[in-house]
């Protein structure tokens, strides 16, 4: 209790850095500086080097500062804002923040453009980070994204694009993308680029159906798709055209994956 009011709380301390909290720190180590004697403890500038760590702005930033583990974890993007986000730090050198699973069938994906804004689904299973966050992440710089997808046989595959964005809600969370680089999914992704974001509300595809609907998802939408990662979770192989977690280049729209991950790094 002895520092309780000096020091700024745990979450200021942890999203260090931000220009916020030069005046609050400097005011503080002053403080310490004249109650030092008094009260015998370590010199206030070492107590500021262990308590003053700055947070990791991202999960390669977590990975350079020693996590190793694949796993969730707080980070601070921007303004002391915390996120929580589940760190793959293993998968092509590690470091990618996951912003999209689909494992088991157990989230219900078809939802509205509001839950897509928010984010949904479990830590344990599957999700949807939330569009809002997503943006967040991918306006602070360049972020190279990663698509990998295992099947029913247990064969899996990937695809990598040199940048990923979307922006933001007033522009429908528009897809913006860099070249397809290589991956053995093969490229189903290009021919979204450009396009906003489609849910069974909030139709903004170039269709004269609403594709969401019509295919049982939330994407970027064309006329209508080549890739639906969102839609339905089925077993594998469907009679359905489209309706599944499909990525066509890979293994058609007839071929629903058994897990599907999205996930960004830095570049």
């Amino acid at each position: 209790k002895l520092f309780q009011g000096i020091l700024p709380n745990s979450q200021m301390l942890q999203c260090g850095g931000e220009e916020k909290m030069t005046q609050r720190l400097f005011s503080s180590y002053l403080i310490l500086q004249l109650i030092w004697p008094s009260v015998g403890v370590m010199q206030p500038i070492y107590i500021f080097q262990f308590l003053f760590q700055p947070g990791a702005k991202n999960c390669k930033e977590l990975l350079a500062k020693g996590n190793t583990m694949s796993d969730w974890y707080t980070i601070y993007p921007r303004d002391c804002n915390a996120m929580t986000v589940l760190c793959d730090m293993h998968t092509d050198g590690g470091g990618w923040i996951v912003f999209q699973r689909r494992i088991d069938g157990s989230v219900d994906f078809f939802r509205d453009w509001n839950s897509y804004k928010r984010g949904f689904g479990s830590l344990v299973s599957e999700f949807w980070l939330g569009n809002d966050n997503i943006h967040l992440l991918t306006s602070l710089g360049p972020n190279e994204l990663r698509v990998d997808l295992r099947d029913f046989e247990n064969n899996y595959q990937f695809a990598r694009f040199s940048s990923f964005e979307i922006a933001e809600e007033t522009e429908k969370y528009r897809l913006i993308l860099g070249d397809f680089i290589n991956g053995t999914a093969g490229d189903s992704l290009t021919e979204h680029n450009g396009m906003m974001f489609t849910t069974h509300d909030s139709d903004n595809d170039l269709s004269i159906v609403n594709c969401a609907g019509t295919f049982q998802g939330a994407w970027w939408y064309r006329n209508c798709h080549v890739s639906n990662l969102n839609g339905l979770y089925l077993n594998g192989v469907h009679e359905s055209f489209g309706a599944g977690v499909n990525w066509s280049s890979g293994k058609g729209r007839q071929y629903s994956y058994w897990l599907s991950e999205m996930k960004i790094r830095p570049v």
